[in-house]
């Protein structure tokens, strides 16, 4: 299996991570990536960028060592109604998003009250990825946020650093599996993401790819195994 998009990558301007945009992209050229997402934390985080990083993005190139570059933010859900921390006039202006549930920014609620704020993140029409869904300190109806993915066509991440680094999520890949059972059963598209804070993991997908395999996930349901599949997904063309 080629996964050709790292759609779930930090940079230095995320402080908790390591590495630069021109890190990040020299890195993807050596992995034979065709595509690279830059997704940094959106502003609630503490140590996130200031809005104006992200009103800034349409300076840089749209294409670095060979791989095309896609610019975007990791957005974060504010409340258990699904808000997110960027508004319309700089979301329409960003090539995508991703929408994720920090426990940093939002406590945890009920199973009932943090399936809703998934749900209602998976609403905004510029979220085209939740993040991470399968934290177990965030406990999640997984039928509601597949079916609800399936009506709004948005990609469920399989998050290779939840499964490879990140010690403080719980359960990742007993709710990996339930939540790809799922998404198997009812057709929903996913994107698996390396959530690279550090460059040498842009284009890791060693666990993510694992467990896909080892489950016989069906590779149409994949959408970084395809440019053109990910370009439609996202309701924009990526010309290669």
């Amino acid at each position: 299996m080629q996964l050709l998009v790292d759609p779930h990558t930090h940079t230095v301007a995320s402080t908790h991570a390591y590495s630069t945009i021109l890190e990040n992209a020299l890195a993807a050229a050596k992995q034979g990536l065709k595509v690279l997402g830059i997704t940094d934390h959106a502003p609630a985080l503490e140590d996130a960028p200031h809005v104006l990083y992200f009103q800034n993005l349409h300076i840089l190139d749209r294409e670095l060592y060979g791989v095309k570059m896609l610019y975007g933010a990791e957005l974060n859900i504010c409340d258990y109604e699904g808000r997110v921390d960027l508004d319309e006039t700089i979301l329409e202006k960003l090539d995508y998003c991703i929408a994720s549930f920090h426990t940093a920014l939002l406590k945890p609620g009920t199973k009932k009250q943090n399936t809703k704020a998934l749900l209602g993140a998976m609403d905004n029409p510029y979220v085209k990825i939740i993040g991470h869904p399968e934290d177990g300190n965030i406990p999640v109806d997984y039928l509601e946020l597949v079916k609800h993915a399936k009506e709004t066509k948005t990609m469920l991440e399989v998050n290779n650093s939840s499964l490879r680094t990140a010690y403080y999520r719980l359960n990742v890949r007993e709710n990996l599996m339930e939540m790809l059972q799922l998404c198997e059963k009812y057709g929903v598209t996913i994107a698996v993401g390396s959530d690279a804070h550090f460059a040498n993991a842009v284009g890791n997908f060693d666990c993510a790819i694992e467990l896909l395999k080892e489950i016989d996930f069906p590779q149409e349901l994949i959408a970084n195994t395809s440019v053109e599949k990910f370009s439609k997904l996202l309701g924009r063309e990526v010309e290669i």
